[in-house]
């Protein structure tokens, strides 16, 4: 596997926003450093928490232009390209590739629900043979609860096989851990993230290449320094690091997670159909997390 497409903690950006909904791109764009510098291995760009499908293609690409001019490290990024239009989502891949970037993460066409996999592997060969580029890396998406559309293990064997050049890995963002073991027992030529840093360590141990993370927006130093520990063999460390991570996502998946993390870290209002959290709600998430860096200063 190439250098340029890394292992461990990755965060699944958040999109800031002006107050007019536009993307703001030099918001975006030191976001996007400011993850990185805070431990980051990498980032996903246009994933769920990015508010993806709120975008057009060419808002999308127009804000990839933009944080490559900025100096952001395009081979640090999987971008998400999936779109229910083949079309649409191979204009987006083809764009990412030809910019640089490290992976795309492609979710499945998700309007169309009981597809068979017959189908997805159809769309996704379709795709790769409209991209065309041997630079291609896809990591498939695989988010059951908000597509409606499961990405079987048969599935990702099938195109590993079609395509071994291509096809890089899965985020499992299924919450499973047994469903991400067994992807990683499944499929050992691939690189399987979990979907969320409460199984970063599980996931380490299995075998795992990591986690792309929602609330790594806000948990990245922490997250990435249960990496640390578990990459020097640190063990205990690494558990009693893991279990603050552990309680600092708890905290924030408890309320709807892309206004929170928008919340914290002050990037902007959030594009309709979702919506901003009253006062009270944000002064009660706030609490919660002092309670947490309180209780961690003083165990």
């Amino acid at each position: 596997m190439e250098a340029s497409l890394p292992t461990g903690v990755f965060a699944a950006a958040l999109t800031p926003l002006r107050a007019d909904l536009d993307i703001d791109p030099a918001a975006l764009a030191r976001h996007l450093l400011g993850l990185l510098e805070a431990g980051c291995d990498g980032l996903a760009l246009f994933g769920t928490t990015g508010e993806a499908t709120t975008f057009s293609i060419a808002e999308r690409t127009a804000a990839l232009e933009a944080v490559a001019a900025a100096g952001v490290p395009l081979h640090r990024l999987r971008v998400g390209t999936g779109a229910c239009a083949l079309p649409d989502a191979a204009a987006l891949t083809r764009h990412a590739v030809a910019a640089g970037a490290g992976g795309v993460l492609v979710l499945p066409p998700f309007y169309y629900k009981g597809v068979e996999d017959d189908g997805l592997f159809a769309f996704f060969d379709a795709l790769i043979q409209r991209v065309g580029d041997a630079r291609l890396r896809i990591y498939l998406y695989h988010f059951p609860k908000m597509s409606g559309v499961p990405i079987s293990a048969e599935l990702a064997e099938r195109l590993a096989r079609r395509y071994p050049s291509v096809l890089a890995g899965v985020k499992d963002s299924s919450g499973d851990l047994a469903h991400t073991g067994a992807l990683i027992e499944r499929l050992p030529g691939l690189r399987i993230f979990a979907g969320t840093e409460r199984l970063l360590l599980d996931a380490l141990r299995a075998g795992g290449a990591g986690c792309i993370s929602a609330t790594a927006n806000v948990t990245a130093p922490h997250a990435a320094a249960v990496l640390r520990a578990w990459r020097r063999g640190r063990a205990e460390e690494a558990e009693a690091l893991q279990r603050h991570l552990s309680a600092l996502r708890q905290a924030l998946e408890a309320f709807p997670v892309i206004p929170a993390l928008k919340h914290r870290t002050g990037l902007g209002p959030v594009r309709p159909p979702l919506t901003s959290l009253p006062p009270e709600v944000t002064s009660a998430l706030d609490a919660q997390l002092r309670a947490l860096a309180a209780a961690q200063e003083e165990g």
